[in-house]
């Protein structure tokens, strides 16, 4: 009991000083900090602007304007002419394709394997997480060459199979993710619902993988961003015609239109919105906490 009052007169003290000090000085704090949020904001901001106010000109006016002036004529026929004749269209169907596969594929094997290294505790599971481990350590780039050729060996080379397997098959942070998220969840209500009669599988399907859905937005999210931006991949195993994601069809969208980066930058608007819209969808997933007061143990 004296440990606790300590400690609320400790910190009671502390913000006693802070509010204690000087007001010049609390002034020049509290503009510090909102300086560097809005400094911090005007890094994110000023691209985006500059992209969208280039998207919106006509080949003339972005000749012939500042990267900051307004379009002199809104020119709506950039985006058209990006989303159609510059396989943007292509891109983002390839995209959504392997995007719904590679989700899909890594939330069921992420939290089949997280449910089953972290509620069995055996020496197998603690094999497996060092395993893990050692392979989350493992620098992607060491181990193409190898990847490369199973890839080619299995006849899964330029065609859209290929990074779909490597995304669900690589993807250790996720399984991590929801190893750290089912620590949350008491072990009580596997217990109680084996009690009622309910096998594993099903406590699997029944509890555990909705009581996930905070980590399952998390994982979604980051899958999401790093597949959407993700050049490499794409870029090696599917090099034909007919199979460019975003990010490739971005890159070859440069060479006919090279000189007219008013094209160029509708495209990337194009690119930018369904990333934006995603994240705005499921942010409220991931700062929720829907586990949270369960079951007391």
């Amino acid at each position: 009991m004296a440990n606790i009052l300590n400690e609320e007169k400790t910190f009671d003290m502390s913000k006693y000083k802070f509010k204690e000090m000087p007001k010049a000085v609390r002034v020049l704090i509290s503009v510090a900090k909102y300086a560097v949020l809005v400094f911090a904001c005007l890094i994110v901001i000023i691209p985006l602007v500059v992209v969208l106010l280039g998207s919106l000109k006509t080949h003339d006016d972005f000749l012939s304007s500042g990267a900051f002036d307004l379009p002199q004529v809104i020119e709506l026929t950039n985006f058209q002419t990006a989303f159609i004749q510059g396989d943007v269209m292509r891109g983002l169907i390839n995209t959504a394709i392997i995007l719904v596969f590679s989700c899909v594929g890594t939330i069921i094997t992420g939290t089949m394997t997280a449910f089953v290294v972290q509620r069995f505790s055996m020496a197998f599971t603690k094999m497996v997480k060092a395993v893990f481990l050692v392979a989350a350590l493992l620098p992607n780039i060491s181990m193409q060459v190898t990847v490369f050729q199973i890839v080619h060996t299995l006849g899964l080379y330029d065609t859209l199979a290929a990074p779909i397997i490597l995304y669900i098959g690589t993807d250790i942070v996720s399984i991590y993710i929801f190893i750290q998220f089912l620590e949350n969840i008491s072990v009580s209500l596997d217990e109680s619902a084996i009690l009622d009669g309910c096998s594993y599988p099903r406590v699997y399907w029944s509890i555990i993988l909705p009581m996930l859905r905070p980590a399952i937005a998390t994982v979604l999210v980051i899958k999401f961003v790093s597949i959407y931006n993700d050049f490499y991949t794409a870029n090696l195993y599917m090099p034909s015609d007919g199979l460019e994601v975003v990010s490739t069809a971005l890159y070859r969208f440069i060479g006919p239109y090279g000189s007219k980066w008013e094209i160029i930058f509708a495209g990337v608007i194009i690119c930018i919105i369904p990333t934006l819209i995603i994240f705005l969808s499921m942010q409220k997933f991931i700062y929720s906490n829907l586990v949270s007061g369960s079951v007391k143990e």
